[in-house]
């Protein structure tokens, strides 16, 4: 999904400044679908409204600068619903993790093991922020999607859980390294 569908999902739920758009983009639940840079979204607004997809009003607010609110109009709606019957393509699945743990043979197995709680304590964090996020949707369709991050989320813990000497016993033995040094 690109940033211009992006704006319009979230409109689509009601009106949005720029800023509070990149907000739910980049840190709340829109946050989970795509990745969108703060660069990329005001010029996709830009665009969306020359399409007239989308309208602006600016709203004046006490003691600070006005901000620019968005609305989708009926064509955005439209545009956005059917955008949503092309192939949304794969899902894109990135870990620094997964590069740190693939190159574990050649680390010590304390940092290893301590990457690996870390990972571990970060998981608790995602699974406990969906938990909650889960509480504030009542559309079943919300729920679905919020369920199956968390399922992928605590298996993912549960793998580490299990398997963590694993990977910890093909990394390299605190003291082996400490005498070759």
């Amino acid at each position: 999904m690109n940033i211009r569908n992006v704006c319009l999902a979230i409109l689509f739920d009601g009106n949005a400044s720029g800023y509070e758009i990149r907000k739910k983009s980049t840190e709340g639940e829109f946050s989970y679908f795509v990745e969108a840079s703060f660069g990329s979204i005001y010029p996709a607004l830009a665009k969306l409204e020359e399409d007239s997809l989308v309208t602006s009003a600016v709203e004046l607010q006490e003691g600070r600068p006005a901000k620019k609110v968005y609305s989708i109009t009926q064509t955005g709606r439209e545009a956005f619903l059917e955008s949503l019957h092309d192939d949304p393509g794969d899902d894109v699945f990135r870990s620094p993790f997964l590069l740190f743990a693939r190159f574990a043979e050649h680390l010590p197995a304390s940092l290893v093991g301590q990457r690996i709680r870390e990972r571990m304590a970060s998981l608790e964090n995602q699974i406990k922020e969906l938990q909650e996020l889960r509480e504030k949707f009542d559309c079943r369709a919300d729920r679905w999607v919020i369920d199956l991050g968390l399922s992928v989320q605590k298996v993912a813990h549960e793998y580490m859980r299990t398997h963590m000497n694993d990977l910890v016993g093909i990394a390299q033995q605190d003291e082996t390294r400490d005498a070759a040094e």
